[in-house]
């Protein structure tokens, strides 16, 4: 994982310890000696995570967190507050100025690096979202979604093995939201699925069940996916945080639990969820109807050349790679001429199935047209597109497609040209045309092969 973080501190010894921890990680890092050229920064660069520290002259982390957050174009980038105040009320008051997380020093280097990539990945997630927005936007479907509404109410789900503990933390959570207690792991499970949650609180504090299994399944179930998870754990137990934010969970809070910090970091959770949910539904309701392919599913060519050339410009920007594969099905005029255009239809219907079935969550598959199918890949290098375009290839040929308008099961084949974006950016024109040449010579090499255009 890569990103850009943007270290603020004004004392430079300081700022080269956190700078070297990170290149180490192999990240890209900005820094910065206040807030305003903090400020400055991110309005100008695309800036991925703010590592912010409080005692500054002039403008305090607190009041750099807020202009960052008030500021409709900086008020996604995660921030984590670095300092040396390690009183409850410090925490909170960073935490309703907007901050993700706080960190007291000395920094713990496992829980910095380990918070680092959970608030990224994060953020790669939530900048999607908003990119497909933005898509919407520029093809005139819909403004983008605001997110400066009133706060809502939140539903909490309460997973604790314990009453006593069980009663605290309703108590607290009672003012900003529902809670629903559940003492049993796997009945929380179920009931998280079955029911609509804007956050799931996980105390670790059963005797003979490991809180992390069910923080894993409810990252590995479709309808829970996205629902924040928020961690109550002991101090000192610096493994467990790490692992768990690696297992995708969102945030945590040791015992004994300040009930104040507790508001404060679920409120930051649900507000997301709910930032997020208006996100999801508004690009599905509007995006769907206009560009999505009616017999495939997938999205059509009109997304794909809007959206692409933003994908693009952010790879360019920010310096990482970015493949496409275009994918034609082989010989499928004689399907049609053999067997009519419904056969085909059904053809085309089970061939998308299989490309969605194939490709990773943050790539993008379309139908370019005909037989044709494009699979947009960011932060993909020319090998890993190999792998993903050979895994489709293997998944069209490997089984037969099963054909109810011809009563039969045909072998389908499919060929595959591969392109990845140049160094110094591209258009998409260019990029199309490289894989398309690669395509052209996939078929004309024999069909059913994948071939990599040349750099």
């Amino acid at each position: 994982m890569t990103a850009r973080i943007l270290v603020v501190d004004d004392v430079p010894a300081n700022v080269k310890l956190l700078e070297a921890r990170l290149v180490a990680e192999y990240f890209d890092v900005l820094t910065a000696g206040d807030g305003h050229a903090a400020l400055a920064t991110c309005e100008k660069t695309p800036v991925d995570l703010v590592l912010l520290d409080i005692m500054m002259p002039g403008m305090d982390g607190f009041e750099v967190c807020e202009r960052l957050k008030a500021n409709s174009r900086t008020a996604h980038i995660p921030v984590v507050m670095i300092t040396a105040l390690d009183q409850p009320s410090d925490r909170v008051r960073g935490l309703k100025a907007g901050a993700d997380d706080f960190l007291t020093k000395p920094v713990n280097d496992l829980q910095l690096m380990s918070r680092v990539k959970s608030l990224v990945r994060l953020k790669n997630v939530s900048d999607e979202l908003r990119l497909r927005a933005q898509t919407a936007q520029t093809i005139g479907l819909q403004e983008l979604a605001r997110v400066d509404r009133p706060d809502e109410p939140g539903s909490v789900l309460l997973v604790d093995g314990r009453a006593s503990s069980q009663e605290r933390l309703t108590r607290a959570l009672k003012p900003i939201a529902d809670v629903a207690v559940i003492s049993d792991p796997q009945a929380a499970l179920f009931e998280a699925a079955e029911s609509s949650f804007d956050l799931i609180i996980v105390n670790a504090n059963f005797d003979d069940y490991d809180p992390l299994r069910l923080c894993s399944q409810l990252r590995s179930l479709e309808r829970t996916r996205f629902i924040p998870i928020l961690l109550v754990t002991e101090q000192g137990n610096d493994e467990r945080i790490v692992r768990a934010l690696e297992l995708g969970v969102t945030d945590y809070i040791m015992r004994p639990v300040d009930p104040n910090e507790l508001v404060a970091r679920s409120l930051t959770q649900i507000r997301r969820k709910h930032c997020n949910d208006r996100l999801r539904a508004s690009v599905q309701q509007t995006i769907e109807l206009a560009v999505t392919d009616d017999l495939t599913g997938l999205h059509n060519r009109r997304y794909l050349e809007n959206h692409l050339k933003l994908l693009i410009d952010r790879a360019t920007t920010r310096g990482r790679p970015l493949s496409i594969c275009i994918t034609d099905i082989d010989r499928f005029k004689r399907v049609n001429d053999t067997h009519g255009h419904d056969a085909g239809d059904d053809v085309l219907r089970e061939f998308a199935n299989r490309v969605r079935a194939t490709v990773r969550g943050a790539d993008l598959a379309c139908r370019f047209g005909g037989e044709e199918f494009v699979v947009v890949m960011p932060d993909t290098t020319p090998e890993m597109a190999a792998i993903v375009a050979e895994r489709l290839r293997l998944a069209v040929e490997s089984r037969g497609f099963d054909i109810p308008q011809a009563a039969t099961v045909l072998n389908v084949t499919a060929s595959l040209g591969i392109a990845t974006l140049r160094p110094h950016g591209d258009t998409v024109e260019a990029l199309l045309k490289r894989a398309d040449m690669a395509l052209y010579q996939a078929k004309n090499g024999g069909r059913n092969r994948v071939v990599a255009a040349a750099a």
